[in-house]
C-alpha cells in the first residue's frame, strides 16, 4: 500500500523547510515501519524505490519545481534508474534520504538519491528523469527558463555519462529471444 499519511507528512515538512536552490541537496528522513519489510526482516526494496519518490517530492516542493509543474501544468516522468544496494535496513532504522539533482541534457534530468543509516551508506539511485506537458517530455531548457536559468550548463560526471552511453545501447524493446534465453537442458 502506498505510504499516504508518509507523503502528508513529507509533504508539510517540505513546504515549512527552507527553500533549496535547484542544484541543493535535499535531505529528509523516515523510520523503517514493520509494513516497511520483507520476509528477510529487511526493508521491502519496493518501499525502499517507494521513499525515493517521496525524497524527489521534498526536491521538488523544496527547490519551486512542484509550484512550476502546478502553473504550467507540467507533470513528471521517470526514464531509467539503476540501483544499488549495500546494507540492509531494518526495522526503526531512523534513515536520512538525500536528493540531488546531478545534471541534465537536452532533454532529461538526472538525479541521484542516497539512503544512509547510522552515517553508514544503505543504497543510491541514479535517475534519468523528466518533466512532460500532454505526453512529450519538456526540452530542459524550456523548463530552465521557467526556473528563470535560461543557458545554465550542468554536465553529469562521467560515470553518469558512462551510464547515459551504456543506456542507449541497450536493447529496447526487449527481444524476447536475446533478452531472457532460457537454459538448456
Amino acid at each position: 500500500m502506498y505510504p499516504i499519511s508518509r507523503l502528508i507528512a513529507g509533504m508539510i515538512r517540505a513546504y515549512r523547510a527552507p527553500k533549496l536552490s535547484i542544484e541543493q541537496m535535499s535531505e529528509s528522513t523516515f523510520i523503517c515501519r514493520p509494513w516497511d519489510l520483507d520476509m528477510f526482516l529487511e526493508m521491502n526494496n519496493g518501499r525502499i524505490l517507494t521513499l525515493y519518490d517521496l525524497g524527489r517530492f521534498d526536491l521538488a516542493i523544496r527547490s519551486g519545481l512542484s509550484a512550476i509543474l502546478r502553473r504550467k501544468r507540467w507533470g513528471l516522468v521517470v526514464a531509467g534508474a539503476s540501483v544499488r544496494y549495500r546494507r540492509r535496513v531494518r526495522m526503526f532504522d531512523k534513515i536520512t534520504l538525500r536528493s540531488q539533482l546531478v545534471g541534465f541534457d537536452e532533454r532529461w534530468v538526472y538525479i541521484v538519491q542516497s539512503m544512509w543509516v547510522k552515517g553508514h551508506p544503505t543504497s543510491s539511485i541514479l535517475l534519468r528523469t523528466g518533466v512532460t506537458r500532454k505526453g512529450s517530455v519538456v526540452p530542459v531548457s524550456e523548463l530552465l527558463e521557467a526556473f528563470g536559468r535560461p543557458g545554465w550548463q550542468m554536465e553529469p560526471a562521467g560515470w553518469i555519462n558512462d551510464w547515459i552511453a551504456s543506456e542507449a545501447v541497450r536493447e529496447w524493446p526487449p527481444q524476447e529471444s536475446t533478452s531472457c534465453v532460457p537454459l538448456k537442458k
